[in-house]
């Protein structure tokens, strides 16, 4: 299990300029890796406690910059969300 890379070709679309590292977006889409790395891991390793307490962990801080990125520029969580291949919440 290895964190994605900021160079990666799918992390590329959410950045938004070259020299971002840190936007709502991109936090989302590499969190979004992590997660998916991780649910991946429990697949295989169902009693693994101290990687579940971490999912839900990511799981809550994606969410949360989720809902702050719906009330800040609805149309770039949209685009997000799309990109992602997540369901968009309503308002």
């Amino acid at each position: 299990m290895t964190r994605p890379n900021l160079d990666d070709e799918s992390i590329q679309m959410f950045k938004t300029g070259p020299n971002d590292t840190g936007s709502s977006s991109l936090q989302i889409a590499l969190l979004t890796k992590r997660i998916e790395s991780l649910t991946e891991h429990l697949l295989i390793n169902k009693k693994d406690y101290a990687c579940q307490r971490g999912l839900r962990i990511l799981l809550g801080q994606r969410s949360r910059l989720m809902k702050y990125l719906m009330k800040k520029d609805r149309a770039e969580y949209v685009r997000v969300m799309n990109g992602l291949n997540l369901r968009i919440k309503s308002a």
